[in-house]
C-alpha cells in the first residue's frame, strides 16, 4: 500500500482503453497515487495484451458480463461462456493477475451460476455481488447475486472468493426493502478479498449509476471505518467523461483523501 493511500487503490479500465490512459496508469502507480489496474477483458481484444503487459503494473482482471454475452446464470450460454473465459484467462495469465472477478449473470438461476463457475476450476475467481435489477437498452434485467445467500452459495459450491461492490449492495438493499447497514454488514461477514466503490446520485436508487466519488449523495463516513478498513483493496469503479486521460480519477482520489461531503446517511 502506498504511504499516501489509506487503501490499496485501483483504477478500472477496459482493454479497449489504449492510449493516454495507459501512460497515466504507469505514472500514477509510480507516483504512489494508485496501486493497481483493474482491467475489464473485452472479448476479441487479445491483440492488445502486449500493450498491457508493457505497463508492468499489478493487475486484477474483470471477466466480461452479460453485455458481452457472458452469462453464468443461463445453461444455454455455457459453451459461449467457456470461450469467453478462455480469452479472460489468457489476459489473467499474461498479466499475472491476482484475481479474476465474475458477475453472477442475469435471469436464469444462482444454482447454474454456482455450477458453471465451479466447472471453470479457476483458483483466482471472485464473485461480485450485484443489484437486484439493472437496465440495458431500455429493458429491465434481473441480476443473480444480489443477496448474501446467493453469494454465499456460489462461494461454497465453487470455492471462489468475494468482491464486495458497495453501491451494488446498497441498491440491492433498497430493492429487497432491507436496511442498508444490515446488508453491508452481512456481506462484509463473507470476508471480501476486495471492494468496488462509487458514489450514488440518490440514496434510494435501485440501479447502480457509477457516480464519481464526491459528486453524489453517499455518506462515505458511515461505512469507511467499519467496511472499508485501512489496507483494503479498493477499485474506484466510476464513470468518466474522458477516455484519454485519468485526470477525473485523480480528482476523485483527491476528494476521497480530503474527506468527502457528508450529505445523506444510509438507512
Amino acid at each position: 500500500m502506498n504511504k499516501g493511500n489509506m487503501f490499496r487503490i485501483g483504477v478500472k479500465l477496459w482493454s479497449t482503453n489504449t492510449g493516454g490512459c495507459m501512460d497515466d496508469v504507469v505514472r500514477l502507480c509510480a507516483e504512489g497515487v494508485c496501486d493497481y489496474l483493474e482491467l475489464y477483458a473485452v472479448p476479441g481484444t487479445l491483440a492488445t495484451l502486449p500493450l498491457w503487459q508493457a505497463l508492468g503494473v499489478p493487475t486484477i482482471i474483470h471477466a466480461p458480463h452479460f453485455k458481452h454475452g457472458f452469462n453464468l446464470a443461463q445453461r444455454e450460454c455455457e459453451q459461449g461462456n467457456r470461450r469467453l473465459y478462455e480469452e479472460t484467462r489468457r489476459f489473467a495469465d499474461a498479466l499475472d493477475a491476482r484475481y479474476i472477478i465474475f458477475h453472477g449473470g442475469t435471469f436464469g438461476c444462482i444454482e447454474e451460476t454456482a455450477r458453471q463457475l465451479a466447472a471453470l476450476q479457476e483458483p483466482r475467481a471472485l464473485i461480485e455481488n450485484k443489484p437486484a435489477i439493472t437496465r440495458n437498452e431500455g429493458c429491465t434485467l434481473e441480476c443473480r447475486g444480489s443477496t448474501v445467500d446467493e453469494i454465499q452459495r456460489v462461494m461454497a459450491e465453487s470455492g471462489c472468493g468475494f468482491c464486495l461492490d458497495i453501491p451494488h449492495a446498497l441498491c440491492a438493499a433498497n430493492y429487497h426493502r432491507a436496511a442498508q447497514s444490515d446488508t453491508l454488514r452481512d456481506f462484509q461477514a463473507l470476508g471480501p478479498a476486495m471492494y468496488h466503490l462509487a458514489d450514488m446520485m440518490t440514496p434510494t436508487q435501485l440501479i447502480d449509476d457509477h457516480t464519481p466519488l464526491g459528486l453524489g449523495t453517499l455518506d462515505m463516513s458511515k461505512f469507511i471505518p467499519d467496511i472499508l478498513q485501512a489496507g483494503a483493496t479498493v477499485t474506484i469503479e466510476t464513470n468518466r467523461q474522458r477516455h484519454d486521460s485519468l485526470c477525473e480519477f485523480e480528482a476523485e482520489l483527491s476528494r476521497l483523501r480530503g474527506g468527502l461531503p457528508v450529505t445523506v446517511q444510509y438507512a
